[in-house]
């Protein structure tokens, strides 16, 4: 079973920039779909970036494309630059993994979850 480790939330100011990463627990990751999700407190797990195992097709949200970058570095790290923050991407940001064979946007198309990791953009 894959195991999903997020790492670089903090504190940022608007206008900031933050690097996520996400780890898996094992190489079979390379052939995973990935993705990022957020929930703010009170509001439901939204859909953020996704990429495809191959890299070869990447679709973000409206409210962050053209400020975030989801990229591939290795076989098992995938990471979410986040640039212009804003107040309203304060959220716990989680990575997914999929086997779908293309990029999904909806919860259900993911297998495996990780954790979460904690981002607060102050005004």
């Amino acid at each position: 079973q894959v195991q999903l480790v997020e790492s670089g939330g903090g504190l940022v100011q608007a206008g900031g920039s933050l690097r996520l990463s996400c780890a898996a627990s094992e190489r079979a990751f390379s052939n995973y779909d990935m993705g990022w999700f957020r929930q703010a407190p009170g509001k439901e797990r939204e859909f953020v970036a996704a990429i495809t195992w191959t890299g070869s097709s990447i679709s973000y949200s409206n409210s962050v494309k053209g400020r975030f970058t989801i990229s591939r570095f290795n076989a098992n790290t995938v990471y979410l630059q986040m640039n212009s923050l804003k107040p309203e991407d304060t959220a716990v940001y989680y990575c997914a993994a999929s086997r779908l064979g293309r990029v999904g946007t909806a919860l259900w198309d993911y297998d495996y979850w990780g954790q979460g990791t904690q981002v607060t953009v102050s005004s």
